[in-house]
């Protein structure tokens, strides 16, 4: 007859319970879907390099297009600066986040960084979320499947065309700007 666990060494008790408490947590549902998408860790980014003011010539130029603006380094951190005074720089940093993905060729390293991208900007309720439809979350979410450099474009021309229309306007006429027109 079965004398129950009270017949068992004491080891024996405690290496089942450490067991049991060790595939309980392989057993919990993750907190967020995209862990079970994007397992991996992920790593520090590097320091920025040093910034060059433009002459007032090119930071005229920016005028034309925000395009003009995202692709020089220092007119990025202008725009950035801007819209931290704004309260709504989570757009250029998604968009910068999604430049550097697009950059990244090594497997591991994309897949941390999409989930970086994902937790940080996407996802509902995330730190940093901006402000897309939810046909658009949906299709992101479906693309970080099948990793490549085009899994946020759709996410990232949103949150482009919005800045583009709502805060590059008042970027231009903003103080910042003005500035580096005349020195």
């Amino acid at each position: 007859m079965c004398k129950g666990l009270a017949a068992l060494p004491q080891t024996c008790l405690e290496r089942a319970k450490e067991i049991k408490s060790k595939l309980g947590v392989l057993l919990q549902k993750p907190e967020n879907a995209i862990d079970l998408i994007i397992p991996y860790p992920e790593k520090t980014e590097k320091k920025p390099d040093k910034l060059q003011k433009p002459t007032p010539e090119e930071a005229a130029q920016w005028r034309e297009s925000l395009d003009r603006v995202l692709i020089n380094s220092y007119g990025v951190a202008a725009f950035r600066s801007f819209l931290q005074s704004e309260f709504s720089d989570e757009n250029i940093e998604f968009w910068t986040a999604c430049e550097d993905f697009k950059k990244t060729k090594n497997p591991v390293k994309m897949a941390a960084k999409a989930k970086k991208i994902y937790e940080d900007f996407i996802q509902s309720e995330g730190p940093r979320e901006v402000n897309i439809d939810h046909f658009t979350k949906d299709v992101t979410l479906r693309n970080l499947v099948d990793l490549s450099p085009a899994t946020f474009d759709l996410a990232q021309k949103r949150i482009f065309a919005l800045m583009e229309k709502d805060s590059f306007g008042r970027f231009l006429r903003s103080e910042q700007y003005l500035e580096l027109l005349v020195n």
